[in-house]
């Protein structure tokens, strides 16, 4: 994470306004979890649990943060959906180079807490499938009858090239 030393004094100088001080304390929320984009996704729910604060709060914290040009507020799905991402302005902090920030509203980090997920732990799931891993010399040889309906043979030295994954072990 790199910051610019002229945003430091920014930000003392904001620190002086009304409320500053909780809006100051979801930038840094938002600055240690975005991405390389400096974009982030996440709820004011997950941000007032991680503060420990009312989400009114945050509410308001982001509108300040907003209309003093610290982040950008992206509308995911709509507005009514209720999903924002946040965007830190580069002039503030960034992650790796300022190439491609501009396009940091197409890649974000999502952050999600456990109480926002679907009930149930991933243990609790039936596991996904997975891909075979080749190992270098290697070939897949498919066999079995496969699914129903019963399908034709494949031709010699024909046989699909299916999905997996390349081991460089």
């Amino acid at each position: 994470m790199q910051t610019d030393r002229s945003a430091h004094e920014a930000w003392a100088q904001f620190l002086g306004l009304k409320g500053a001080t909780a809006a100051s304390r979801v930038l840094h929320i938002l600055i240690a979890r975005m991405g390389e984009r400096n974009a982030v996704v996440i709820s004011q729910g997950a941000l007032a649990d991680e503060l420990q604060v009312d989400p009114r709060t945050v509410r308001r914290a982001i509108a300040m943060l907003r209309d003093h040009n610290w982040i950008q507020t992206v509308s995911l799905g709509g507005a009514k959906s209720g999903v924002q991402g946040y965007i830190v302005n580069s002039r503030v902090a960034w992650q790796g180079s300022r190439d491609g920030i501009r396009y940091s509203v197409f890649d974000a980090m999502v952050y999600a807490t456990e109480k926002e997920q679907e009930p149930g732990t991933i243990e609790d799931q039936a596991p996904l499938h997975r891909l075979p891993e080749l190992y270098p010399g290697e070939h897949q040889l498919p066999s079995g009858d496969g699914l129903p309906p019963v399908s034709q043979p494949f031709f010699h030295g024909m046989e699909p090239d299916l999905p997996a994954t390349r081991r460089e072990d």
